[in-house]
Parts: structure tokens; sequence; C-alpha cells
């Protein structure tokens, strides 16, 4: 499998920079309405993970430091999705990375995994299921997603990408994430950091509980500032309430 990282960015250069960091599908196809919603208001720039399965944690965030480097994005605020909230804790676990982090929003994000033994039952039916039960579930969502975004035509060709690209070699990269989840610790970390943390969150969010993971910031992270829970939101938070994560975001980006 080819490891190389992909980015991209969109809107004006001189905007301040938001860094999206996908969740465990490791792509950039579920950011469109939360990219489209922010409009030029920010340097929006995405990354799409190599599907890899020998990758650590470290070698995710060097390989974003290092692309930002060469995309000559030098500093902005990290926007870490789920399993990307790890990627971000470790992006700030080096002083030596070259991109200078502003401040750090986790949507469905947390430190140390709270649930572990969903995390197991995930990981078995991500490699135990067939790949054409797994496809069921993921039309059911394609269904879900168009009938939240109806009139929206962007979406539904982030839709169309989303699934083309749900391979088997997808699904163990996505594997390999969920094992990365349950082997790394970095409370740590997050204990030491005195940047601006935020937390954005759909109320209903079976897979990431933030009821276990918000009062932890609070009492433990000296950077943590502010949450927001979107009522009508599931886990996937940015795609679900992109205009309310679009403002949300901004204020943040502002304070």
């Amino acid at each position: 499998m080819e490891e190389t990282i992909q980015i991209r960015s969109h809107g004006p250069a001189s905007a301040p920079a938001l860094i999206y960091l996908p969740g465990t599908h490791g792509d950039w196809t579920l950011a469109t309405s939360l990219r489209r919603c922010l409009g030029d208001r920010v340097r929006f720039v995405e990354f799409t993970y190599p599907r890899t399965t020998t990758w650590t944690l470290e070698d995710y965030a060097q390989a974003v430091d290092g692309a930002l480097h060469d995309h000559g994005v030098t500093r902005g605020w990290l926007l870490g999705e789920s399993f990307s909230s790890q990627v971000c804790w470790q992006m700030l676990a080096s002083p030596s990375r070259k991109f200078q982090t502003d401040g750090v929003i986790l949507a469905g994000g947390f430190v140390r995994y709270p649930v572990m033994f969903s995390l197991r039952l995930a990981r078995r039916l991500v490699c135990g299921l067939p790949m054409r039960q797994l496809n069921f579930g993921l039309r059911a969502y394609r269904i879900y997603a168009l009938l939240r975004h109806w009139n929206s035509p962007e979406v539904r060709v982030m839709l169309d990408e989303f699934m083309a690209r749900r391979t088997d070699e997808d699904r163990l990269a996505a594997a390999h994430r969920l094992d990365l989840i349950e082997a790394n610790d970095l409370r740590a970390v997050a204990c030491n950091v005195r940047l601006p943390v935020f937390c954005l969150t759909g109320f209903v969010d079976p897979i990431v509980p933030w009821p276990f993971v918000h009062p932890w910031l609070r009492k433990n992270c000296p950077g943590f500032r502010e949450r927001k829970i979107a009522w009508g939101a599931d886990h996937n938070v940015l795609n679900m309430a992109p205009e309310i994560s679009a403002e949300t975001i901004l204020r943040w980006m502002k304070s």
C-alpha cells in the first residue's frame, strides 16, 4: 500500500488556517458541508491519510507536520475529528514541529478513549463483517445524509466519493487506527497543554460519549476553554451540524 499523505487547501492564503484532520475513515470526504459553511473566512486545509497498517501516531504527526511545511502552511488551528484528536495531541507532544499550533478543536474527540469494550467491539465488527454487510450500513448512512442535505449537490458528490473509497484496504487501515487508539494514552500530554483547547460534539454520540471526556479535560488540561454541544447532531457533528460547527469554530478561532 502506498504510504503517502494527501493535502489540499481552500480559501485565501491570507486567511487564518484551519487544519482538518479526519476521523477513523481517514479522508476529507466528510468535511464538504463544513468547508462550504466556512467559505472564504478561513484557509481550510484538509488531509487524506494513506491506507497504512504500519504507521504509529508519531508517523501520522510527522507526516502532517511535513506536509503543512511543504504546502507553505506555517501556523494555524488544528481541527481533529474523532481518531485525529489523537494526532492533534501527538502534534503537541514534541516541541520540534515546524507547524506552529495556535489552538486545538476536538470534534467528537478525546484524550484516552473512555469505553474500551466498545472500541474492541467496533474493531471486531470492522474486521469480522463481510464487506457486503459493511457496505449495506454505509449505504444506509448515505441515504440518511442525503435526506439531511437534500438540496446540496456538493454533498451528493462528497457522499459518492466517500462510498467509492470504502475498500477492503480501507477497512484494514481503519482497524489499524482503532488499534492505535487502544494502544496510546496521551493524558500526560494533555495535562501539559496550555494552548486553547475546545470541544465540539453532537448531543447523541454513542461512539465517543462526551460525559466521559469533557469533565476530565476541564479538570486536567490547563488549556481547556469551552465545549459546544450540537443538540441535533451525532458523532459526525461536522457533517450533521455544519452551520453550527462553522460558526462555533470561527468564534473560537477569534477568541
